[in-house]
């Protein structure tokens, strides 16, 4: 590689373009970058194209001029695909490309990745990101990253374009996902314990848009209640994040626990209330449906202008 080569901004391709990947596809293009796409919808890609990007037809063709790809798929084996899978990047991938992994995922699947890559001569960095579809299309989002040295040389610059903050943890692969392990049991039992409370205020008689005045400005408040209630008012469950999201987010919480022999009594119980949302034929529908669960309860309809 020569000094221009060195100095010019990395080539970086986005491989899923969900609420999170385009959004953050969006913002790599307003920080300047070249941004190359693929998404299993073609139409979704097109139109990202049209907006000034440019849509590849399989990871493999777009991996293939890229220095930094982006994986923003919802799970291990879609992650499993994109690299390994008929058409995947890996074959691709320059050695000494960056992968970069936003899927929330098994800490020790993630660990494998890494080394299945490295066989390649491809870096990985551990990077899944939290903050929803509104702070990844502003470039706002938290990133929990890991991975080593030489792949943060390249693909940093590449990151911060992407968020607000970009914690780095260590040389590992898994501490990041890690650390969004925690971060989803949180988030799914807050979620949970948001739509238990305003399921009671409710049966019980105080009207919803008081409740969620007096919550939201009392102890007992949390930004899960605040933005996910808010949903609830709207009566609008259109998913950003969807019920199934949290089935799976959850399932991963309590499967990484279970080999260390540790006790999750509340992420069990938040797992079990987005299990019978999405036994109720509500795992297409916003995580704040897992409301819906509660009997006898009568909720807001949706407001002008929500679907």
């Amino acid at each position: 590689m020569n000094d221009q080569e060195r100095s010019a901004p990395p080539r970086v391709g986005v491989v899923g373009l969900g609420a999170m990947g385009l959004g953050m596809a969006r913002s790599l293009r307003s920080a300047g970058y070249d941004v190359g796409v693929h998404d299993l919808r073609a139409d979704v890609a097109a139109e990202f194209a049209r907006e000034g990007g440019t849509a590849y037809a399989t990871p493999a063709e777009l991996a293939s001029v890229v220095d930094v790809l982006v994986g923003v798929v919802v799970n291990s084996a879609q992650t499993e695909a994109v690299l390994f899978g008929e058409g995947g990047a890996v074959p691709r991938l320059r050695p000494g490309a960056v992968f970069v992994m936003c899927s929330t995922v098994d800490p020790a699947r993630s660990a494998e990745l890494a080394d299945r890559l490295a066989e390649s001569g491809v870096l990985y960095l551990d990077a899944p990101v939290s903050g929803g579809a509104v702070r990844a299309a502003a470039g706002e989002l938290t990133m929990m990253t890991s991975g080593p040295a030489e792949a943060y040389a390249l693909a940093g610059p590449v990151l911060d374009a992407m968020s607000a903050t970009v914690y780095r943890l260590g040389e590992s692969a898994g501490l990041g996902s890690k650390v969004k392990v925690v971060n989803q049991l949180l988030a799914g039992v807050h979620i949970a314990a948001a739509a238990e409370a305003m399921a009671l205020g409710i049966r019980a008689g105080v009207p919803a848009e008081a409740l969620y005045e007096v919550i939201t400005h009392s102890a007992g408040n949390s930004w899960m209640f605040e933005n996910r209630m808010a949903h609830v008012l709207a009566g609008d469950y259109t998913p950003l994040s969807a019920v199934d999201i949290f089935v799976k987010d959850l399932g991963i919480v309590l499967d990484s626990a279970r080999p260390e022999r540790f006790p999750l009594p509340l992420a069990a119980t938040a797992h079990q209330m987005f299990l019978q949302a999405a036994a109720a034929g509500l795992g297409g529908e916003d995580d704040s449906a897992v409301i819906k669960i509660f009997p006898g309860i009568d909720l807001p309809e949706p407001t002008e202008g929500s679907n």
